[in-house]
């Protein structure tokens, strides 16, 4: 006979999923509501408004496809993109290659634009591109956990809007973390997360749009009406379940019976919302940024070197290289082993020589950051790394006593 299922406890430092927090794990035992019923339309609504504050928006459009952030990006991709449609993709990570063949799927011209691994884009060379490619869409990732590097997105978002691109922006781990300014950035449709920073486990993807994209949506729902099978297949990658003309008619007054809402999915993130809301914005991204700070600051005492470009590092994911001659999956194992700590390694080319520690939502708090360092150095020790010992936890409490 199977057991009673018991989950060993973890401290879940990597970029994504994170620790839920317990009351949003209280939220989701609520009793269950019909999806139609008014009580629960009261809370799809607030789930509504709760979510344009941390993507800081006036938009009409904010609600949450459901499945894993993968599903926003899809839903979003194949909603605007026509076959033949040119979609231009500056790639700095592994989420951008994602765009890539969301894009190729949904049938683009595709132009990629590439950039070294730890660096970002200056503004200027998006901007020549779109220039020379004239797109209909450009899509970027805001913050690339696979490289630890954050992606200015201002003044590209300003030159889409006065050249008529629509700007598409991958937000799954700042949203909620590190600010993300639909509105004053010009971001047409950005999509989020809900396992990183707000701390909810992972099922739903957060999204809003204007209404550039809104009407973009609404001319194609009706114009596909009216087309044949042949002449449709022919032109659009066909999705009901992502369709996100029909979702937002499900989200607004039409409530049309498009599918059956993740009620306990729904409370979740109603609560995960409210809490940051309780919070506030900028006291939530302080928090972020202190806890980076104590765990940069401890990992460079311990004689750890950073990855990536440190002008353009994430608040919420810090990438550390492995120390020459260690091995960084028995580092790892040994700390999900011994001390129940979990980070992650990475992709590509950066696999076995960096590790990645997310600084995320409810994971990201003081005794989490002193677990990490003091159980990072046992680790590194036992398996044969030369660091500074003693170093590591000592300075980050400095960096939360000044």
């Amino acid at each position: 006979m199977i057991k009673e299922l018991s989950v060993p406890k973890r401290t879940i430092m990597t970029p994504g999923p994170v620790e839920a927090e317990p009351r949003v794990l209280r939220a989701l035992a609520t009793p269950i509501l019909g999806q139609y019923d008014p009580a629960f339309f009261e809370i799809m609504g607030e789930v509504s408004t709760l979510l344009k504050t941390p993507f800081e928006t006036k938009n009409k459009q904010a609600f949450v496809v459901d499945g894993t952030s993968r599903s926003g990006l899809e839903a979003a991709m194949f909603g605007l993109i026509e076959k033949g449609d040119r979609v231009l993709i500056p790639a700095y990570g592994r989420f951008g290659y994602l765009f890539v063949e969301l894009a190729e799927r949904a049938g683009a011209e595709i132009k990629l634009i590439e950039k070294e691994w730890g660096e970002t884009f200056e503004p200027t060379e998006v901007i020549d591109t779109i220039k020379e490619f004239n797109p209909k869409i450009v899509a970027m990732v805001h913050g690339e956990t696979s490289t630890g590097q954050i992606q200015e997105l201002k003044e590209i978002g300003h030159f889409c809007r006065k050249n008529g691109c629509l700007f598409l922006v991958d937000a799954v781990a700042t949203f909620a973390g590190a600010p993300v300014k639909v509105d004053e950035w010009c971001i047409d449709i950005a999509i989020g997360g809900t396992q990183k920073c707000l701390s909810v486990p992972s099922g739903m993807a957060p999204i809003t749009y204007n209404e550039r994209v809104e009407e973009c949506l609404t001319d194609r729902y009706q114009m596909e009406l009216g087309l044949s099978d042949q002449f449709r297949n022919d032109h659009f990658i066909q999705s009901n379940y992502l369709d996100l003309s029909q979702i937002q008619r499900y989200w607004g007054a039409e409530r049309i019976n498009h599918h059956t809402e993740m009620t306990s999915m729904i409370y979740g993130i109603h609560e995960g919302l409210r809490i940051v809301q309780q919070e506030g914005l900028e006291a939530r991204y302080a928090r972020h940024q202190l806890n980076e700070k104590a765990m940069m600051e401890g990992l460079i005492a311990m004689g750890l070197t950073l990855f990536g470009n440190p002008k353009s590092k994430m608040v919420t994911v810090t990438c550390v290289e492995i120390p020459e001659g260690v091995d960084g999956e028995a580092v790892r194992e040994t700390l999900l082993t011994e001390f129940g700590v979990e980070i992650a390694s990475s992709f590509g080319s950066l696999k076995g020589k960096i590790w990645r520690i997310g600084n995320m939502g409810y994971s990201s708090q003081k005794a989490n950051v002193l677990q990490t360092l003091g159980a990072l150095e046992a680790a590194i020790l036992l398996h044969g790394g030369k660091i500074h010992v003693g170093k590591a936890v000592a300075k980050a409490l400095e960096v939360y006593h000044r």
